[in-house]
């Protein structure tokens, strides 16, 4: 007869030789709610993959529940939510979700802040952004944890642009910084849902869109309502973030802080190669959209337009001033670098 210790001692091998099951969400697990600034079909490649990732790795001590772009409160309210707890992490650039510090204004496309995407976490990293970046969020009571490149910022629109004048009194969804800067070569800036995008370029309330690269626009939906893609572009990599309510991540244990942070580095890699592939393939073999340009001596007047737009901005604050600063220093090694950092 098998006695009850043999059974037990049976069962618990049995179970140690089977492969872990999920384990259910037990009543002591760490819950946080996060909203990306990304619709859903976006979000699939720039924020899913790495909260499935933690998700799966914390298991019943932690769990991350997402939602997309404007699901809990429209993306301009999400650093307000995020502050006040309603939100307990925030994937977006600083522009978007209107934080309250010196340093919004570069989040998201600051024009011509970078080349490459690799140009961003070497800023944040070896430039000193990173620090600049958690020291102005510790003032709101908000964690920077993470930040990383996105794609590069293009024009896709409706009309073909072949000049900058081609640009004047054309409608387009675009950041905040990136329309105030090119409100002075006669775009519009336009503001709306992230999710309303496709049907306003369909209904003529936008005649473009100043938001991504080639990769969003096919991924999303926007090469299906666009004619052209405008190959000159104001920026080289999007600027994004992660964030987290402060006082959310100060409960964390230290390992479940490293796992997140790990899993945002995931995200910011997975980023690297899919942009990066994506945007040379679609141009090349994408078969809805027309690439036109503007001609390199004529886009040289928005180039120089954006290193007044610098010192402009750069007067507003002290810390403003330091961050344009690390701008000029970094581009100044890249350009005296040459090939393969820069050409030209």
């Amino acid at each position: 007869m098998t006695t009850r210790r043999k059974f037990l001692t049976t069962a618990a091998m049995g179970a140690a030789a089977a492969p872990l099951a999920t384990p259910a969400i037990a009543q002591s697990t760490i819950k946080w709610r996060l909203q990306t600034y990304a619709g859903a079909a976006l979000a699939e490649h720039v924020l899913d993959p790495a909260i499935k990732m933690f998700n799966t790795i914390a298991g019943d001590r932690m769990q991350i529940e997402t939602f997309y772009a404007d699901q809990l409160v429209p993306t301009g309210e999400l650093f307000q939510a995020m502050q006040r707890g309603t939100i307990d992490a925030v994937q977006s650039d600083d522009d978007s979700m209107a934080s309250p510090t010196e340093v919004t204004v570069f989040g998201g496309y600051f024009p011509f802040a970078s080349r490459y995407s690799l140009d961003v976490p070497v800023l944040f990293n070896q430039y000193g952004l990173n620090e600049i970046w958690d020291a102005e969020y510790s003032k709101v009571g908000v964690k920077h944890v993470s930040a990383g490149a996105w794609d590069p910022c293009h024009f896709a629109t409706k009309d073909p642009i072949n000049s900058l004048a081609d640009l004047r009194g054309k409608r387009v969804f675009t950041f905040p910084t990136a329309g105030r800067f090119l409100a002075q070569f006669g775009v519009v800036p336009v503001t709306l849902p992230w999710e309303d995008i496709e049907v306003a370029v369909q209904t003529g309330e936008l005649d473009g869109i100043a938001w991504s690269g080639i990769t969003e626009d096919y991924t999303v939906g926007w090469a299906d309502v666009t004619n052209y893609f405008l190959t000159n572009n104001i920026s080289g990599a999007w600027i994004g973030h992660f964030f987290a309510n402060m006082d959310r991540w100060n409960e964390l244990p230290e390992d479940l802080q490293a796992l997140f942070k790990l899993c945002c580095e995931q995200s910011h890699y997975y980023r690297q190669h899919w942009y990066w592939g994506g945007e040379a393939d679609l141009r090349v073999n994408g078969p809805k959209m027309q690439l036109t340009s503007i001609p390199d001596a004529e886009w040289a007047q928005v180039e120089a337009a954006a290193r007044v737009f610098w010192d402009e901005v750069a007067a507003e604050s002290e810390t403003k001033a330091k961050v344009v600063e690390i701008f000029k220093t970094y581009n100044a090694v890249m350009e005296k670098a040459g090939r393969p950092y820069r050409y030209g």
